[in-house]
């Protein structure tokens, strides 16, 4: 492969916001047999020009139907939003909150979280569910991904009740420290132990991607381009 092109997170993430999109790292790593990487296609960003790249911070979250139990069994049961607040507050630099979401009936992700994660240095959140206080994220300008906006609160509906744990989210598995690429075609998972050869093949095919680009603008056929180039 080469030469790596970067030394650190910081530098992979500005490499990835000015050359790569999710296409391209999705396919690369179909070729590398990391068939199953995208999450579900109804995790959209919450407007358009989003784009999210970071280190994942998985949460675990389940359905409750009371916002406190007395005399419960589960201790969690007697806290509001159980370890929501925890997961918050334990973000690092370049982590993206990753939330399993419970069943879709309620926000998982709302303004006052958006600012607390900016406050500690997140990339963003990435909700299998929903979020609200839609206008106040996004005059933020904090990168958002999720099914979309609803106002329902999440109290009485569901609780955090771990996190830094490996998840699954559709038929992908989100372990902590693994990186998480999102835009408008949706949010992938890059495995850390596969990062540096999926990010690299990335960038030579999307820098390949562009001679392709020049050439079907100049008149070649399809079948000739991708003769040429092995890309389309």
């Amino acid at each position: 492969m080469g030469r790596k092109l970067w030394k650190t997170d910081d530098e992979l993430f500005t490499i990835v916001k000015k050359e790569l999109f999710t296409c391209v790292v999705g396919d690369v790593m179909d070729k590398m047999h990391l068939q199953h990487q995208f999450l579900p296609p109804q995790i959209r960003p919450l407007r358009q020009d989003m784009v999210v790249i970071g280190r994942a911070m998985p949460v675990l979250a389940v359905d409750v139907f009371e916002e406190r139990v007395a005399g419960t069994a589960n201790k969690l049961m007697e806290k509001p939003f159980g370890l929501m607040l925890e997961a918050l507050d334990d973000l690092h630099p370049n982590e993206i909150y990753v939330n399993t979401g419970s069943s879709p009936r309620n926000a998982l992700w709302g303004e006052l979280m958006s600012i607390r994660a900016r406050k500690l240095g997140s990339s963003g959140a990435v909700l299998n569910g929903y979020v609200r206080d839609t206008k106040a994220i996004l005059k933020m300008s904090f990168p958002t991904f999720s099914w979309g906006s609803y106002a329902q609160d999440s109290a009485p509906r569901y609780k955090v009740v771990d996190f830094r744990v490996p998840v699954e989210i559709g038929a992908v598995r989100v372990r902590p420290g693994d990186y998480l690429f999102g835009d408008i075609d949706g949010v992938c998972v890059i495995p850390v132990e596969a990062a540096t050869e999926a990010f690299t093949k990335a960038l030579e095919k999307a820098r390949g991607e562009k001679l392709v680009r020049k050439a079907l603008e100049a008149g070649s056929s399809a079948v000739a381009a991708f003769e040429k180039h092995g890309i389309m």
